[in-house]
């Protein structure tokens, strides 16, 4: 017998009431309004508002007219955007024709819905944005929503958890950076929209202290590791590992160990740590002087636990400077190209560095020569990652791992995409609205194994599951009417809390920066102040992109797979057994529960017949089917009470694939 998505999700939900989760939950939650309430459901809601503490005011309420400025969409270029998608179109229909394949059916309008929410904006759609869509007969409604996605916050918070992954962003990477300007700065590159090529070189070659200029964060990233930091500078934005190259010639690959320390020459002289109690190097820039020095020697005679002052000195000493430096072999050097400790001349590992930064330093030159036009392989990157954003799988995999041994699936794709984005100077948002403007974007996910060793042919994109953010803020959207009741600081918040100057402050005026900084960022204060906000049961009802990183192991971003932010590209989507209980009994979950959450109004404003049709629209995106609307209403009639089938309701939805995977 064909079982439907629902019927699969009831049978679990089944196993959810088992465990005292659902019915009697939603029992005392729904009763009152469905006329339903007896005294026994009474007693039980009275015990239950005793026991939890209720949504904070702060989530129910109405959210601000104005969350954050977005960098606008032009809409005059529509044209041109389907133009570039029917070429991208055109391309791949040719490789189905040439390997005999056909494209998957076309979503029809509550599935394309649902997939450009979750695409661009990281969440599910909200059940008024699902009925307001699906009732529109606006012939250019799936354009409109594109490029309302592409200029809300939803859209920057869902690309800042995306990169956030990919460049390892930390509130902490170590104990004296405080790294909060970074992670806005990222943010605000994205809501900015500014062009990747212009965002790179600065990242590359910004100088200071992280809230003075807060770009400096990405060199930081790795303080202190300097060939690590252009191994991974590489594989981010070249797409090519080279990291075996920093200890002897690469084994699958055409690196050699000299070719690494040729490249490592170019930034030999980039300075990342601060040196308060001593001198700096001999022909490096001074870090701190005699100021740094006096405030921890007073530190140490007046405070009886100075640790944590003496790293607020250190991250208001901590800057990056450049001054040229030479880069020699190691002392262990072993191939016949050069001798162990010989001092090496900077060269790039193709091509040339361009003229118009010869003449500057070396750390300049390979940022230009990194982010340059001419440099196919940067555009070539770039346009691998984001494809793999939009359809899953990219046309080189893995996209770090560029090689001869490892070409991309369909050649000639490739190198179109990458002429377009150098075409549009870089505008990853405008190149992400032609690609999700594609026939082939829409069309019905296709199942792929990548371990069949056979080719994806992108007759649609894979399917996938949510990522933990996708997943996280989707349910955020069933609770929370405001779900940007906190944001994360500026780097001028953290200036006005944290800057001093080491050279000039006293000890006790730069001691009371301190214990303001220790107020307001203190990761165990802060904490306790987001509880205070926006706090329910122990998690914080904010977008995933406005959290504590990293977050605890059991958090359910992380048991959903978010990354420690240790690793590039960490993050995990595969199945456990926790992410089945935390669906079924989390504390995420039963905030939908509550009175004032989103899908409780949602319910409570319908009549019983009205309400599995709400539920559904909130859910899954769409009304059920004959047979799912039949199957719901039995439940309903014949459960405990009407408000224990609602609940059963939900709880089956919420834990179907359909709910889970991206179709």
């Amino acid at each position: 017998m064909k079982h439907t998505l629902f019927q699969r999700g009831f049978a679990w939900a089944k196993v959810a009431v088992a465990l005292g989760v659902a019915a009697a939950a939603f029992a005392s939650w729904l009763a009152p309004c469905l006329a339903v309430e007896t005294k026994t459901a009474k007693k039980q809601q009275r015990q239950q508002q005793r026991q939890r503490p209720g949504l904070p005011e702060s989530v129910t309420a109405d959210p601000p007219s104005t969350i954050m400025e977005v960098a606008p969409i032009d809409r005059d270029r529509r044209p041109a955007v389907q133009q570039a998608a029917a070429e991208i179109d055109r391309l791949l229909a040719a490789h189905w024709q040439q390997h005999g394949v056909r494209p998957s059916p076309p979503l029809d309008d509550a599935q394309f819905l649902r997939r450009i929410s979750l695409e661009l904006g990281g969440r599910i759609p909200s059940y008024d944005e699902a009925r307001r869509f699906l009732a529109s007969k606006v012939k250019a409604k799936r354009a409109d929503l594109v490029d309302d996605f592409l200029e809300s916050p939803d859209y920057v918070s869902h690309f800042y958890n995306y990169w956030a992954d990919i460049l390892r962003l930390l509130e902490r990477p170590q104990r004296s950076l405080v790294f909060e300007p970074y992670l806005w700065y990222v943010k605000d590159s994205i809501r900015t929209n500014k062009p990747y090529d212009s965002w790179v070189h600065e990242m590359l070659t910004a100088d200071g202290r992280l809230w003075e200029n807060p770009a400096v964060g990405f060199q930081l990233r790795d303080a202190g590791m300097p060939l690590p930091y252009v191994d991974n500078t590489v594989r981010v934005f070249l797409g090519t590992q080279i990291g075996c190259a920093q200890c002897h010639d690469h084994p699958f690959d055409d690196w050699t160990q000299h070719q690494f320390y040729e490249l490592a020459a170019f930034l030999s002289g980039t300075q990342t740590q601060s040196r308060p109690m001593g001198r700096a190097n001999k022909g490096s820039r001074p870090m701190a002087g005699s100021g740094a020095r006096s405030l921890l020697k007073e530190a140490k005679e007046r405070l009886d636990k100075p640790t944590a002052f003496v790293q607020f000195v250190k991250a208001n000493t901590t800057t990056v400077s450049f001054r040229s430096q030479p880069l020699k072999l190691p002392h262990d050097y072993q191939y016949e190209d050069a001798k162990p400790l010989s001092v090496v001349s900077p060269k790039v590992l193709w091509g040339e560095v361009p003229s118009s930064a010869q003449a500057a330093d070396g750390r300049e030159q390979f940022a230009v020569w990194m982010t340059g036009h001419d440099n196919r392989q940067f555009a070539r990157t770039i346009a691998n990652r984001m494809w793999k954003k939009v359809m899953g799988v990219g046309l080189v995999e893995p996209v770090d791992d560029f090689q001869p041994g490892n070409p991309p699936s369909i050649p000639e794709l490739l190198e179109h995409l990458t002429d377009e984005i150098v075409r549009l100077e870089f505008d990853l948002r405008e190149f992400v609205r032609i690609l999700v403007s594609t026939d082939a974007y829409q069309r019905r996910a296709v199942v792929h194994d990548p371990a069949s060793g056979t080719p994806f042919r992108f007759t649609g994109p894979a399917l996938r599951r949510m990522t933990a953010e996708q997943l996280w803020d989707s349910i955020l959207t069933l609770v929370a009417r405001n779900t940007w009741a906190v944001q994360r600081p500026t780097a001028q918040d953290v200036a006005a809390a944290a800057g001093i100057d080491v050279e000039k402050t006293t000890f006790d005026a730069a001691y009371d920066t301190f214990e303001t900084f220790l107020a307001e960022y203190a990761p165990p204060r802060r904490m306790r102040q987001l509880q205070q906000t926006v706090g329910y049961r122990g998690q914080l009802l904010v977008r995933a992109s406005e959290m504590p990183a990293p977050l605890p192991l059991g958090h359910f971003l992380r048991q959903f797979g978010q990354s420690d932010r240790e690793t590039i590209d960490g993050s995990r989507t595969v199945a456990t057994v926790p992410q089945i209980l935390t669906m079924f009994n989390g504390q995420i979950t039963h905030s939908m529960l509550e009175k004032g959450s989103v899908i409780y109004d949602n319910v409570v404003e319908h009549t019983p017949q009205e309400a599995v049709d709400v539920i559904f629209l909130s859910v899954l995106s769409h009304t059920p089917s004959a047979e799912d609307r039949r199957l719901a209403r039995e439940e309903v009639l014949t459960a405990d009470t009407p408000a224990a089938g609602f609940g059963n309701l939900i709880w089956a939805l919420l834990n179907t694939r359909e709910f889970i995977f991206i179709q």
